[in-house]
């Protein structure tokens, strides 16, 4: 993690990392203001809470109360050696705690991060430097180098020499690339988190069989991800990229809808129409860019090349956003490593969703099968030796296709992870399998895995695959795990040896969507100095219903985006307009703002909480039309997700407009005791907000320049390089 520091006044220092920032000083004996605690003592404090966090997680997995456990830590300083300190920390259970979990409870604490560092013993390495914004890769692996270069399957280059072509790559865009965790905790699977440093929203995770394999995997996400801009998926942009001369990419084309808003003839081609445009509802205006919401330039577009016959055909920009999330877009050494990954990535979701919503019943690996990977039983071990028990089995439909499953369960709450995994060599398909089961969890995380169900319409609900896309949470059938398996084990390989092996596996993988009678469409990106392709299959690779692009559009943004963001500029019909729109596009309620509208508001703000129900609510009451407001304040309360703070404040808000709405009361009478329950400045507040002084207590404004928003902003200098990348290379 990138910790900036600024100096304030006198002793006072400010750090800033992620959306937080803290503030330090000294005591008055040391010359400074006492107006916070030192360097020091936030060191000693994250300690005593590092060890709390994890007595808390122990017992919030199995259902013990905090209420009456205290924890203390005192420092015993050596008198000859004040470097030299004792870290005390004692704990203080109630009585009706078993012993089992005292001792838990105990060894919880042996896990605090914090102490496992100071007990290793950090390095640390002082430098000076030209710029403190400059790149810096070495925070990605100290001790890469190696005089023997690791192959493995699949990679057209060793680990070592991918690692540092990507690695260079992403310090030539001007990106501080950081580690922010590291998991090991069953043998041989590793999994990563990286993120830019100056835009942590940009992130990754990898996954691998050794630590080398797993960074990798970030690192080759990551390059995808930038080069499919994924990472600003749903995003505004600005007003200076709406109007740049491209706003995607250099080779991107608008077209402008028909009269009646028909579609234009430019895009997409019959095969796309008939499974995009079924029922002749969608429109050209359904396909309006969201990112730059320029909708006088018309529908952004990109060329895919058919891979049938090698024609061009333009697809909206909104299109692919809708409908394919990541799915079918993968970065590689050559362009041959990419398309393999991508297409196995695309049947490994494709054959997911067949076997679960169609409850197929899959045959178990061979023993003696397995045995001929002994670093994958070895981890199936591990998990297995922590009381998970692990299901191996033959996803490829009777070898039909290139996928695999393992399937956790966890018999102390009754739920399972069904992990897939994809690719020609049947080793690295259980390996992604086994390492995707575990990527970025801990064994508690183990605990929130859901339940299976005898219900189809529970695992055939379109958002179960959704969930199953994002991060394999889904619910699955207990059919599934029926000893009778629908197909038999097949040992298949769609490897092939030798030269140019990985173009051999991908002209097998196109073929097999070939043989489906799929039409395949693939983009290739090379702006950023890598290969990265992407690739769609309609009616095979969507995860979202195609019923989104009429009915669930990101681009609702841009009914809302201009007025939300221009909130505290709005006069009264601008603001009655604003909420009718909301009223009238039956939105759920729950909807957050910077979800409806595009952008990245730090979640620590009353901005990055608020949600349709807050906004109007907030409407109504500068409006004055305080009982729709009142109804709005008790849905609010009785929903709450917010923070204490802001409860509090509705709470206040609740009781006030009570008064006034009831003719028989008088305000005059409840300000004395609403005051000391709620406070002067909150009371002040709701007052201020009912008079009309205050508007949008807590909303500070901003406006299409997107100003105040730090974290939005931080996220488009991200995408600012890439863009100027882009423009560099077609100059």
């Amino acid at each position: 993690m990138e910790i900036k520091v600024n100096y304030l006044d006198n002793l006072r220092l400010e750090a800033k990392f992620d959306d937080f920032t803290v503030i330090a000083d000294q005591p008055i004996r040391y010359k400074g203001d006492g107006s916070a605690p030192g360097p020091f003592d936030y060191f000693l404090a994250s300690s005593a809470m590092c060890a709390a966090y994890f007595v808390k997680v122990y017992c919030l997995a199995r259902d013990i109360p905090t209420d009456n456990i205290r924890l203390s830590q005192n420092n015993i300083v050596d008198p000859e050696d004040r470097y030299k300190q004792i870290f005390k920390i004692q704990v203080e259970l109630p009585a009706d705690i078993s012993e089992k979990d005292r001792q838990g409870i105990l060894r919880s604490i042996d896990r605090c991060t914090v102490k496992k560092v100071v007990q290793t013993g950090p390095e640390f390495v002082i430098e000076e430097v030209e710029s403190i914004d400059a790149d810096s890769q070495a925070l990605l692996m100290p001790n890469l180098a190696s005089e023997n270069l690791t192959h493995i399957a699949g990679k057209d280059l060793p680990l070592e020499q991918t690692i540092a072509n990507m690695s260079k790559l992403l310090s030539d865009l001007g990106m501080k690339i950081e580690i922010a965790s590291w998991r090991n905790i069953v043998p041989n699977v590793w999994s990563l988190h990286i993120r830019d440093a100056h835009s942590p929203m940009c992130f990754t995770n990898g996954k691998g069989a050794t630590k080398e394999s797993a960074l990798a995997s970030a690192l080759g996400e990551f390059i995808e991800r930038l080069n499919c801009n994924f990472f600003y998926n749903d995003q505004f942009w600005g007003e200076e990229i709406a109007n740049a001369d491209f706003v995607h990419y250099p080779e991107e084309k608008w077209f402008q809808p028909g009269p009646n808003g028909e579609l234009p003839p430019e895009i997409l081609d019959e095969y796309c129409l008939e499974i995009y445009n079924p029922d002749d509802e969608l429109l050209g205006t359904h396909l309006y860019d969201t990112n730059s919401g320029n909708t006088a330039r018309g529908i952004c577009s990109l060329p895919y090349v058919r891979q049938s016959d090698g024609e061009t055909v333009y697809f909206p920009t909104n299109l692919i956003e809708n409908l394919y999330l990541s799915n079918g877009m993968s970065a590689g050494n050559t362009l041959a490593e990419a398309q393999v990954q991508c297409l196995s990535e695309i049947f490994e979701r494709a054959v997911k969703r067949e076997i679960i919503e169609g409850e197929i019943a899959l045959p178990d690996v061979p023993e003696e099968i397995l045995a001929k990977y002994p670093g994958i039983v070895e981890g199936i071990k591990g998990l297995e030796e922590q009381g998970f028990p692990i299901l191996v089995k033959d996803a490829s439909l009777g070898g039909q296709f290139p996928v695999m499953c393992v399937t956790l369960m966890n018999p102390r709450t009754g739920g399972v992870f069904a992990s897939f995994g994809a690719h020609p060599n049947m080793q690295v398909a259980i390996e992604r399998s086994l390492t995707e089961l575990m990527q970025g969890r801990s064994f508690e995380g183990l605990n929130d895995l859901p339940k299976p169900t005898f219900s189809t319409n529970a695992v055939t609900e379109p958002n179960n695959f959704v969930e199953h896309f994002i991060d394999s949470s889904g619910v699955v059938s207990w059919r599934f795990f029926s000893a009778k398996s629908d197909y038999d084990f097949v040992e298949w390989d769609f490897t092939h040896k030798g030269e140019n092996a990985n173009e051999k596996d991908a002209e097998k993988l196109f073929s097999i969507l070939a043989d489906m009678d799929k039409e395949v469409y693939m983009a290739v990106y090379q702006h950023l100095g890598a290969t990265a392709c992407r690739i769609l299959v309609p009616d095979y690779s969507e995860v979202y219903e195609i019923e989104d692009l009429v009915w669930d559009n990101t681009n609702k943004a841009l009914l809302f985006r201009e007025d939300i963001l221009n909130l505290h500029r709005l006069d009264d019909e601008q603001l009655e307009a604003l909420v009718e729109r909301l009223e009238e596009s039956e939105l759920d309620d729950y909807t957050d703002i910077q979800t409806l509208i595009g952008i990245d508001f730090d979640d620590n703000t009353v901005w990055g909480q608020l949600t349709i129900l807050e906004l109007k609510l907030l409407v109504y009451i500068v409006l004055k039309q305080f009982e729709e407001a009142k109804d709005l304040v008790e849905a609010f309360l009785q929903y709450n997700t917010n923070t204490v703070e802001r409860g509090l404040f509705y709470q206040c808000m609740n009781v006030v407009l009570a008064v006034i709405l009831d003719d028989e009361m008088e305000l005059d009478d409840y300000v004395g005791n609403f005051r000391r329950m709620f406070g002067d400045e909150r009371l002040d507040a709701v007052l201020g907000s009912i008079e009309g002084n205050v508007r949008f207590y807590g909303l500070t404004p901003t406006s299409l320049k997107l100003e105040g928003l730090d974290r939005h902003q931080r996220l488009l200098d991200s995408y600012h390089k890439l863009h100027a990348a882009r423009a560099k290379s077609v100059s």
